[in-house]
């Protein structure tokens, strides 16, 4: 076998094993298991938090509830008549499961045109961003997690209208992501020591 087409085997396979971490961390429910399995995620959770105020527990707490720390996550499918594929729910996408447009107005807010939503460190940014500017415009505290996700969730204006009202639903998921958040403050400040 030449050398160039040995090389190339090597390179192809270590690419292939070099891709994004897609996958969940083992234990969801332990913030300090999170972030010992990865590492770099305690790293652009705090430079969100340095940067945009948002705490990383609150951080945390959304991140589980839109994708589970899983960085490629969609919506799920749309079936017409049950079986027909007709695309994705939404295009949200990625650990923040922002979508394009909202994606698409941060990148060019903060001049960030090569962010992507499946790399922590940008969909972090993403989401202190978001919710800074949902603090500003709303009067949201940025370590009030429930509303920060309800304004998350609905928009800023479905947020401003209350739209989240009509939706029992969300507003048990949002007191859960409230729940999470200070589990994960608890479990961080001990896990510190």
């Amino acid at each position: 076998m030449s050398r160039l087409l040995r090389a190339s085997v090597l390179f192809l396979a270590l690419a292939s094993c070099g891709g994004g971490n897609n996958s969940a961390p083992r234990n969801l429910d332990d913030a300090c298991e999170i972030l010992r399995q990865r590492p770099t995620y305690y790293r652009a959770l705090k430079a969100t938090e340095r940067k945009w105020g948002v705490p990383v527990h609150v951080q945390m707490a959304t991140i589980y509830q839109e994708s589970k720390f899983i960085g490629n996550a969609r919506t799920p499918h749309r079936y017409a008549l049950g079986v027909i594929p007709m695309g994705r729910q939404s295009s949200a996408y990625g650990y923040s499961q922002a979508l394009d447009g909202t994606w698409e107005e941060y990148q060019r807010d903060q001049r960030r045109f090569g962010a992507r939503r499946d790399r922590m460190s940008d969909a972090s940014d993403f989401m202190g961003w978001y919710m800074d500017q949902s603090s500003q415009k709303l009067g949201i505290s940025k370590a009030d997690a429930q509303s920060q996700y309800l304004a998350y969730h609905e928009g800023r204006k479905g947020f401003a209208n209350q739209t989240y009202r009509n939706k029992p639903w969300l507003m048990d998921v949002a007191s859960a992501i409230g729940q999470r958040s200070q589990t994960y403050a608890n479990q961080l400040a001990m896990c510190r020591r």
